[in-house]
């Protein structure tokens, strides 16, 4: 009796314990499922192998990723003297770099991405040429990536805070087309091999480097429709510069400076999401007396951000204000402040406007549609715009010292003064008395006329 007694009772405790198993094994098999189809669909590149003599060369391996533009270009009916006629993205990569010297610093290699002028390209395909670096960036030491110069800032800084390989990537193209007479083609490509070789530009980030000048992705911008010294970084000059034969860095970006740490990579690991996940985010561009439509048109279109360059230090109409509150109350859209003037920062913001600190229009839309491709918490996207968007310099020295550039000071606390009487002079008006919380009495404040201007924080 008491054997069966024990047997129905280890039934009845058995038998819950198989079946809550069973539940929990199905439950892990599912969560592995809805994971698997959560995960992206990455591309996948045929990046060229490295050959026996690569590897046995003493010399770095350098790939170039190439994408068209006028770096490729040739020109019209073969006219040599035709500078600004001609048909970007004509000839490959592999014939361009046969046609240079054998390289005195580095092995090099080829990649083809595409072949077209880099406004044709879509941030889709911005999303492949990331990981297509990332994947030549497994295999060789350095990598430079050509594009047309049009929107190369928008293609470098994409680069950069998308890149996850601390490995030179140096953004190179030409004003030029290759086959013109003095055309800037072949220098451009040969010295930029140079930089990538060199290894100087390691845990920099992407840089471009057009002209023998070396830039921060971040900070360059194109600054002239035809100069072949176009490209500047107003506020902050250049990073360095290639002469024959060296490489010389005379500053290094905010990032370099986190090298080996977890806070240099960005939280934009394109890995982790589908090319799907990339928002649309536009552009609008303050004026005198502008109207709101550009802003509607643009929330009609189903953006989920908006960036606005603003006059001074990032001011924008009554017209687009009113605007910019309609589609942040209703359309939850969220605005970064910039400003049209070429250089400055612009700061503060509040609600769903962001501040974009120094960042161009074109770098700051880069930067808040990778972040709305990851987040849509605007605390979250404004810390990364005052970390990895502003980028200023946070140098540890050692375990109880930090320098820093940006130092939040606290207000001073107003002096107090004993209250100063002067004796009136017989004929005169009696002279302004400071009272002690340091404010001037009614007689001697003046009124300023202030120009009314709607600021970017609203």
């Amino acid at each position: 009796m008491t054997e069966m007694i024990k047997g129905r009772f280890s039934k009845k405790v058995l038998i819950p314990v198989l079946i809550l198993s069973l539940l929990v094994s199905m439950s892990s098999v599912l969560a592995i499922m809805v994971r698997a189809e959560e995960a992206p669909v990455l591309p996948t590149f045929d990046i060229p192998a490295l050959t026996q003599e690569q590897v046995a060369s003493p010399k770095p391996n350098v790939i170039v990723v190439a994408t068209g533009g006028t770096l490729a270009g040739q020109a019209t009916n073969g006219d040599k003297a035709s500078f600004q006629s001609y048909r970007a993205g004509t000839y490959t990569m592999a014939d361009l770099v046969s046609q240079l010297p054998i390289h005195k610093n580095a092995d090099v290699s080829t990649y083809q991405f595409g072949n077209k002028g880099s406004g044709g390209y879509t941030m889709k395909e911005l999303y492949d040429l990331s990981l297509a670096v990332d994947a030549a960036l497994e295999i060789y030491d350095g990598a430079v990536v050509t594009t047309g110069t049009d929107t190369m800032e928008e293609i470098a800084y994409f680069l950069d805070l998308t890149v996850r390989s601390e490995k030179p990537v140096v953004v190179t193209g030409a004003m030029r087309p290759w086959d013109v007479v003095g055309t800037d083609g072949p220098a451009n490509l040969y010295q930029a091999i140079k930089v990538a070789g060199s290894g100087k530009t390691t845990w920099f980030g992407t840089v471009v480097m057009l002209n023998d000048v070396i830039f921060a992705a971040r900070e360059v911008t194109k600054t002239n429709s035809h100069r072949m010294d176009t490209f500047d970084a107003p506020m902050f000059g250049a990073l360095g510069y290639v002469d024959d034969p060296a490489v010389r860095i005379y500053r290094a970006p905010a990032r370099a400076f986190k090298a080996g740490t977890p806070e240099w990579a960005t939280p934009f690991d394109l890995k982790t999401i589908s090319k799907d996940n990339l928002p649309l985010v536009g552009i609008v561009y303050n004026y005198q007396e502008a109207s709101g439509g550009a802003i509607r048109g643009l929330v009609e279109d189903g953006v989920k951000g908006i960036v606005t360059a603003g006059t001074g230090a990032g001011g924008i109409s009554s017209g687009l204000s009113a605007a910019r509150t309609s589609a942040m109350t209703n359309n939850n859209v969220i605005f970064v402040s910039t400003t049209r003037t070429g250089s400055g920062s612009v700061y503060g913001g509040s609600g769903n406007t962001v501040a974009g600190d120094n960042l161009n229009a074109a770098h700051a839309r880069i930067m808040l549609l990778l972040s709305l491709a990851f987040s849509g918490d605007v605390n979250v996207i404004r810390g990364w715009f005052q970390s990895f968007g502003t980028a200023d310099v946070d140098i540890s020295v050692d375990a109880d010292t930090v320098l820093r550039t940006s130092v939040e000071e606290e207000p001073a606390l107003p002096e107090v003064e004993a209250p100063v009487v002067t004796a009136p002079i017989p004929g005169t008006e009696e002279p302004a008395t400071t009272d002690p919380a340091g404010e001037e009495s009614p007689a001697a404040t003046e009124e300023t006329e202030v120009e009314q201007e709607t600021v970017a924080t609203p």
